[in-house]
């Protein structure tokens, strides 16, 4: 067996989707019990692939800059998502 990781887990830490995800999942049920608190969890889950994009760009740095450079090309993506948003209220 070989230690090459997988290339859909690329950069990526093997915990951290599974865990983002199953607070979402802990957090939409208490939605479901409290409705004020449901878009506290949709607000979580969105922050998930935010976090996991970091999570490339600090832990890969030096070892695939272009991952990182990817990475950071997506967060901003999402930056200027967020600001035509805004822009268009």
């Amino acid at each position: 067996m070989t230690n090459e990781k997988k290339s859909e887990q690329a950069g990526l830490p093997d915990w951290l989707f599974p865990a983002g995800f199953g607070v979402g999942l802990a957090l939409l049920v208490v939605g479901v019990i409290w409705p004020a608190f449901a878009h506290w969890a949709v607000y979580w889950l969105m922050l998930v692939p935010v976090l996991a994009a970091l999570a490339v760009v600090i832990g890969n740095w030096r070892s695939d800059r272009r991952l990182s450079m990817a990475a950071l090309l997506a967060l901003l993506g999402v930056g200027l998502v967020l600001l035509g948003r805004q822009l268009l209220k």
